[in-house]
């Protein structure tokens, strides 16, 4: 008794990426202090994301850095509005 797909179905699937949603894990926590700053202030604030949005917007910044994403304006990922000068001001010096 066999449970695949009968032997005689010819299906071809084509897969391709998300244009955004998706990228690669970051499996050597190159980015994980970032990440659990954003977490906590989460947790702080009931999940409400607005008062997170500096850390997230460097939990970004980190993985362009690292390569675990592509690097894109802050327009297009939402964070025009925040402040101009911390688009130029160093992760590491915060």
């Amino acid at each position: 008794m066999s449970f695949g797909r009968p032997p005689s179905i010819n299906v071809g699937f084509k897969t391709s990426p998300p244009d955004r949603g998706s990228f690669p894990l970051d499996h050597y926590g190159e980015c994980k202090d970032m990440m659990t700053l954003y977490m906590s202030c989460l947790r702080e604030n009931e999940s409400t994301s607005t008062p997170c949005r500096e850390l997230s917007k460097n939990y970004l910044e980190c993985r362009m850095q690292k390569g675990l994403m592509e690097r894109d304006e802050w327009k297009n990922l939402g964070y025009a509005n925040l402040d101009k000068k911390d688009d130029k001001k160093p992760l590491n010096d915060q």
